[in-house]
């Protein structure tokens, strides 16, 4: 007789016990009632959202967890529920999965690989569990496993050893370029060495910087994809086993490119990060450059044109197709704008220092200046609205320091921290494809801080193609300056570039969040000291 499983793709909000429960309940007597489904699996550490970081460090904390679990089994029977929660056993904590029957536990399993690297750290707070759990969940004598469980051999094997047909795999794996797809490669090839199937649910949401892009899927013991769930919203689907564990035709969803991958990562990491804090919107401040635009764009497919303020704050140095640029896309998504110049504040702040820097060339602190005149306007308008203020800056300047402390680097989040300047253009003209919000010059005229005369950006860095894979090599693959040289770069290009994100770092930490997407992103992903003598 078939069996049918509900793949329960779940946004949850960490700390948010009692909503995460209720929304638990809900699926699960949705799933139960509307769908017909035998058992739901819900993804790892549901109950409590996932990293919960420190606050597993507090027992009143791991009580609530407790006392939330034990609530949920009395208040559904009729259908099993595999999902995750932390549990405390013989002075340990573990990150466990369970699995619920007719209002008690029927059976758990520990969580055996625990992951310390990139933005993980689990050793911290965890034990690995040691045993294979094969429990029949829905009639299917099943094996759990949570998430990188299933990237080493040994779990699922033991789980197979042990009389597993299936395998469950209970996931909060976030997203990144790419990781979609080694993912489905790691599983098929786990099926395959056991020859048992294997279900993978994921998570979908944002939790501070992190996106989880769900895309759960089911593999069957050839490891071939049978079926696909969407990517980056939540959902309820479907799988039904026959006695033989196949698959009946489902929805086997494609996976989009790069481009949109990403640019859905940005709005669901924004969306999530304003909402879960409780903002009432985002003001930010729209240049007429291409950064500016493609925030302002990722913002109103984010919470909509009605949360959205964009300020246009030009200087003496503000060219008029700037301003032309800005408003014309501020009227085209229908948000609410308004125009502050900065040439009052900045004179007087000259005025206020021309006693300090008597004698003194105008430099770079001019420049900066001009930036800080900026923050406190957007900062100002943040507080006094209560709007959240985005920062605009991508990853390419964030790596050498292109940007001012206290200026455009003031504020709450920054939704394209991570995206390299040539990944910008990219996704700009993505989001142009059915029709143009960001006006073609941004795009296609060259690219400047506008804070001296006729300034452009290749005027302090090397083109951005060339910049950006020095910097791919340097941050996200680890590659000496000597290595980057070898392979062709200019050496002196090199090492300046390297030096510049080396001394940069004490910018970097004082930076707002924002979305990773990249193999490794800053923050907690790359850490390095700040005073640091290793050049």
């Amino acid at each position: 007789m078939p069996k049918v499983f509900a793949l329960a793709q779940m946004n949850c909000t960490v700390g948010d016990i009692r909503g995460n429960v209720g929304r638990i309940l809900e699926t699960a007597l949705r799933a139960r009632d509307e769908r017909g489904a035998d058992a739901v699996v819900f993804p790892e550490l549901c109950i409590c959202g996932y990293p919960p970081e420190d606050l597993l460090l507090r027992p009143e904390f791991l009580d609530d967890v407790e006392n939330a679990l034990t609530d949920l089994c009395t208040r559904i029977q009729g259908i099993d529920l595999v999902l995750g929660y932390p549990r405390r056993k013989d002075g340990r904590l573990y990150n466990a999965a369970g699995v619920i029957r007719d209002g008690k536990i029927i059976a758990e399993y520990f969580k055996a690989e625990l992951p310390n690297y990139s933005v993980f750290d689990e050793k911290r707070y965890f034990s690995p569990g040691e045993q294979a759990c094969v429990v029949e969940v829905a009639g299917i004598p099943v094996g759990l496993s949570v998430c990188e469980d299933i990237w080493y051999p040994e779990p699922a094997r033991r789980a197979a050893e042990a009389g597993a047909r299936l395998i469950l795999n209970l996931n909060a794996s976030p997203y990144q370029s790419g990781k979609g797809r080694e993912r489905e490669q790691v599983v098929a090839q786990r099926a395959r060495e056991n020859g048992v199937p294997v279900l993978y649910v994921n998570l979908v949401g944002g939790q501070d910087e992190l996106v989880f892009d769900g895309g759960s899927f089911f593999v069957d013991a050839r490891g071939d994809i049978r079926q696909r769930s969407g990517f980056f919203d939540e959902s309820l689907e479907l799988l039904t086993l026959d006695d033989e564990l196949r698959a009946a035709p489902a929805k086997v969803t494609e996976c989009p490119g790069e481009e949109e991958m990403v640019y859905r990562a940005l709005v669901l990491g924004v969306r999530d990060y304003v909402r879960k804090a409780g903002f009432c919107g985002v003001v930010l401040g729209l240049s007429g450059g291409i950064d500016s635009a493609l925030t302002l764009s990722v913002a109103v497919d984010a919470l909509g044109p009605e949360q959205v303020e964009v300020v246009l704050m030009p200087s003496r140095y503000t060219a008029d197709m700037s301003n032309e640029d800005a408003l014309q896309q501020a009227k085209a998504q229908g948000v609410k704008h308004s125009i502050i110049p900065i040439e009052p504040a900045f004179q007087a702040f000259l005025q206020m220092l021309s006693e300090e820097f008597a004698g003194q060339p105008m430099d770079v602190t001019e420049e900066n200046i001009q930036a800080r005149c900026r923050g406190i306007i957007l900062m100002a308008i943040s507080n006094k609205s209560g709007r959240m203020l985005l920062t605009t800056g991508n990853k390419s300047e964030m790596s050498v320091g292109y940007a001012t402390l206290y200026g455009d680097m003031a504020g709450g989040f920054a939704p394209l921290k991570d995206v390299f300047k040539t990944l910008v253009y990219r996704l700009a003209r993505w989001r142009n494809r059915n029709g143009e919000v960001i006006p073609e010059r941004v795009i296609v005229r060259p690219p400047s801080a506008e804070l001296r005369p006729d300034q452009q950006d290749t005027d302090s860095l090397p083109p951005y193609e060339i910049l950006d894979e020095i910097l791919r090599r340097y941050v996200e693959q680890d590659q000496s300056a000597g290595e980057i040289i070898d392979a062709g770069f200019d050496a002196d290009v090199v090492r300046r570039i390297t030096r510049m994100v080396d001394r940069n770092e004490y910018k970097r930490r004082q930076a707002p969040p924002g979305v990773k997407v990249t193999r490794r992103a800053y923050g907690r992903d790359r850490r390095y000291p700040i005073v640091n003598g290793y050049y």
